[in-house]
């Protein structure tokens, strides 16, 4: 079963058009409402009902007013609130400013443009929103909406992995970094919007959604912005050919399989206002074109839910069905093929309460992106805060940012593998290219990587499989790496299971002299406080560790029976650090570790 949230917003002053040369308001108002009465026809004609999200402008228009309430009464549409498209001139004879991000204001203008905004809506409607949103509200400002205005039980609350690539691909021009959340619903915590509540305490009060249902290969590797579940956007990414553009329809059923490895159902967000149909074009394709793919696109929706392959929602209906459906620490998991390329590269996702991480299948299963919800990290954002406009949860290990098992040098990358020694040479799983499926049991999954055959230079032959698993509530990931078959079975191997991290969101550095590293077992400790001294301490089994504060949080690496740990500091060209737990294997041995998140204050 497939889940929808279908979204329309009337835009009175659509962006495209704010600099419109010469073009009369009035005609770009008249426009923009036609525009968006064709998207609610084609949603009706195909036995969909929609969320009206009202803009700001779009309150102040009668004519959008009495079209919302019409579609309400007549469809079941549900009438909603979105924080997007403030920009507009009711909105900046109170707020003097050209900022249109509400997460980016102080404290005091979110309270009080957010009071603003739903009084408008209550004095139109005689009723406040069960739903709102924008392209990313912070736990500020969801609490405080929830607090005045309780009805809320929905909002639209991030832009998934929006953060330096989207800012590099619009020439460095697009200040929205939020990289880090869930790529599917969640509840988010109290402290900060990207982590999903742990219990009722934590809860926020509303099941936010992500800003559309992206391609989480093509997203993470590329800007997001042409990988969606939205027409519009795969025309902008040019994934199309002589008017047709089976990627999207790809996509859909890519969400859609996702029921198999979660709750039972997938998930899917539309989200659209009238810019992107814009009747002079948009990019190089003719209005024409984005009708028809919107129409396409709406009519597959539509077909899926005659086969009674298809639920459609309002927000509000939604965020219901997922309290209903859906427990506080469950995970979501996401196992991604390659639907734009049509390659054999696959992705595992997986987020709780406790972290979110990305293992790479072209890699071995390597695990190339981990953000630590553990450690409860609030990051406020906004003009009156540290982070102006870096919204994003922190990595400890992200291969785009700092590097993977390439770098052009001699310095190492964040990474979570395993390396297998022998005879003095060295080889990565990173290094392997495989598959994998995911296995359910009880309260754990887990995902079960294809074996890989590694050949060393004298000619011994091994084959592995890596079985990556995460027991709900544990904020541990546990390795099993299983030595299937070796050519030589009086041959020893050194197995070592390592990750190499660090802290940051963006590409650039932190101060890594607020780390400490240590090795202990039962009878010793060692530590190290990071000077950028490339120096490595170890000790005979035990466990490795490093405390990183920003974070709040401590990383531990540890296994069943292993010879030794070790802890390396990193220097400042390569300003990482890496911990290891090492194992000899012969035969058909296996090595079982752990890589354990653990929250510091």
């Amino acid at each position: 079963m497939l889940v929808l949230n279908l979204i329309h917003r009337p835009e009175l002053e659509p962006e495209y058009a704010l600099e419109g040369a010469g073009v009369a308001k009035e005609k770009i108002e008249r426009e923009s409402l036609e525009i968006f009465l064709l998207q609610q026809e084609i949603a009706h004609k195909n036995g969909l009902k929609t969320t009206i999200q009202m803009t700001y402008a779009s309150l102040f228009s009668p004519l959008a007013v009495e079209i919302a309430k019409k579609h309400h009464e007549q469809y079941g549409d549900e009438i909603s609130l979105t924080l997007l498209g403030l920009d507009c001139p009711a909105f900046r004879e109170k707020f003097p400013t050209r900022d249109f991000c509400i997460w980016m204001f102080s404290k005091e203008d979110k309270r009080a443009i957010v009071d603003d905004v739903f009084e408008k809506f209550y004095e139109v409607f005689g009723f406040y929103p069960e739903s709102t949103g924008s392209y990313f509200l912070d736990a500020y400002t969801i609490n405080y909406i929830k607090e005045k205005y309780p009805s809320v039980k929905a909002a639209v609350a991030t832009c998934f992995e929006e953060g330096p690539k989207a800012y590099h691909t619009t020439n460095n021009s697009w200040y929205t970094f939020m990289d880090g959340g869930p790529w599917n619903p969640w509840i988010p915590s109290k402290v900060n919007s990207h982590i999903p509540a742990r219990n009722k305490q934590e809860d926020s009060g509303i099941v936010a959604i992500p800003h559309l249902s992206r391609d989480l290969n093509a997203c993470f590797d590329g800007n997001g912005s042409n990988f969606g579940t939205h027409p519009q956007n795969v025309l902008r990414g040019m994934i199309y050919k002589d008017g047709e553009y089976p990627y999207i329809f790809n996509l859909i059923d890519q969400y859609h399989h996702l029921g198999n490895y979660n709750a039972g159902y997938g998930y899917n967000m539309m989200f659209v206002g009238p810019g992107w149909m814009n009747k002079k074009g948009r990019w190089e394709a003719p209005h024409s074109l984005l009708v028809k793919s919107y129409e396409d696109t709406l009519a597959y929706y539509g077909e899926l839910k005659k086969r009674g392959e298809l639920i459609d929602m309002g927000m509000a209906e939604y965020a219901d069905f997922y309290r209903e459906n859906h427990s506080y620490g469950e995970p979501e998991v996401a196992l991604w093929n390659d639907i734009l390329y049509g390659g054999n590269k696959q992705y595992y996702w997986y987020y709780d309460p406790s972290f979110r991480f990305l293992a790479d299948l072209n890699q071995g299963g390597a695990i190339i992106d981990l953000r630590p919800y553990i450690g409860d990290l609030g990051r406020e954002v906004g003009i009156d805060t540290p982070h102006v406009v870096d919204a994003s949860y922190p990595f400890l290990i992200q291969a785009h940012y700092r590097a993977g098992y390439f770098t052009h040098y001699k310095g190492e990358g964040t990474l979570k593998s395993l390396r297998v020694h022998y005879k003095g040479e060295v080889v990565d799983l990173a290094l392997c290219r495989t598959k994998g499926r995911v296995v359910k049991k009880g309260q754990s999954k887990s995902l079960l990587v294809d074996p890989v055959e590694i050949v060393f230079s004298d000619g011994l032959t091994l084959t592995i499989q890596t079985n990556i698993t995460v027991k709900e509530g544990d904020p541990t990931i546990y390795f099993e790496r299983a030595l299937l078959d070796i050519s030589n079975e009086a041959a020893e191997v050194v197995f070592e299971e390592y990750v190499t991290a660090t802290y940051g969101t963006t590409e650039y550095p932190e101060d890594m002299k607020v780390i400490t590293l240590k090795v202990e077992n039962e009878e010793e400790a060692k530590t190290l406080d990071y000077e950028y001294k490339d120096r490595l301490i170890k000790t005979s089994g035990g466990v490795a560790s490093a405390l990183i504060p920003p974070l709040n949080v401590a990383m531990k690496i540890s296994g069943e029976d292993i010879d030794e740990v070790s802890a390396h500091e990193g220097y400042a060209f390569s300003p990482m650090f890496t911990l290891s737990a090492f194992k000899t294997i012969n035969k058909k041995g296996v090595m079982k570790s752990w890589l354990n998140l653990e929250k510091k204050n």
